[in-house]
């Protein structure tokens, strides 16, 4: 489905049971929500799910190309309006968890809990933000294949690049079918986010923190800072995964996913 949100056409997934909770899937960079389907069809048994594109990626209206997370987290509660959600479950995935970080922070009272996928809370260092810099400036020049090449080695650990074939095609052919304006506005948007460290303290829902033990995008000592600083947080350390821990090893993540949505919407 499709629906005109802040003056831009997103595409979006509502499925599931309409009367069960709602748990909102916001995907990474530069994906699109097609990275959720295995999660999808397990958490759509017992809950209404929804899964959207973020603007410029998947099937959502790429726009000028302009980007911030900002823009994100407006889109973000703007759908939940225009599905007429108060408060919902999220779940977030990198650029994703930014997004979900700072609407926590700016709209607290919309999330009944809250699950942060290999992300991170602090903000790019310099030498991040110039890394995100020259990509947005290659992208655009060779186009978003020649971006893949290099992003997929760094999203996926070694094993799953030789062995998860199934699963880095789908991520390769959604990156392929990126418009590289759209890759870079995301860059550019995700070097200049803001650092939201200093309000996890300020977290009170229900949260849970997975990432991929081999994660190098955003390491394990990043999940558990965020453990270390919001107040009883859980953190799942998820085996023979790299970044991509949802689609690397989704039979381990999809366990502990089921088992915190069950506890915290029965609470």
């Amino acid at each position: 489905m499709h629906a005109l949100i802040n003056a831009t056409t997103l595409y979006y997934e509502d499925s599931g049971d309409s009367a069960e909770t709602p748990v909102v899937f916001v995907h990474g960079f530069p994906f699109s929500s097609v990275m959720w389907s295995e999660q999808l069809k397990l958490v759509g048994r017992n809950f209404r799910t929804i899964a959207y594109d973020l603007r410029g990626l998947g099937k959502s209206a790429i726009g000028d190309g302009q980007y911030t997370i900002e823009n994100h987290v407006d889109d973000l509660l703007a759908l939940l309006d225009h599905l007429e959600i108060h408060q919902a479950i999220i779940v977030g995935f990198s650029m994703g968890g930014y997004i979900t970080l700072r609407a926590l922070e700016r709209h607290p009272d919309r999330f009944l809990a809250v699950a942060l996928c290999d992300t991170r809370c602090e903000a790019d260092d310099n030498a991040g933000k110039i890394k995100r810099a020259n990509a947005a400036t290659m992208v655009k020049k060779e186009g978003a294949a020649e971006f893949a090449k290099t992003f997929i080695p760094a999203v996926f650990s070694p094993d799953s690049v030789k062995n998860n074939t199934a699963a880095v095609a789908e991520i390769s052919t959604i990156i392929n079918a990126t418009a590289p304006v759209a890759i870079a506005g995301n860059l550019i948007a995700m070097a200049a986010r803001t650092d939201t460290s200093a309000t996890l303290s300020k977290i009170t829902v229900p949260t849970l923190i997975m990432v991929g033990e081999v994660d190098t995008v955003t390491p394990p000592q990043a999940a558990r800072y965020m453990y270390d600083n919001i107040a009883g947080a859980e953190l799942q350390l998820i085996p023979d995964a790299g970044h991509m821990s949802n689609m690397e090893n989704p039979q381990i993540f999809n366990s502990h996913l089921m088992a915190f949505l069950q506890r915290v919407s029965s609470q």
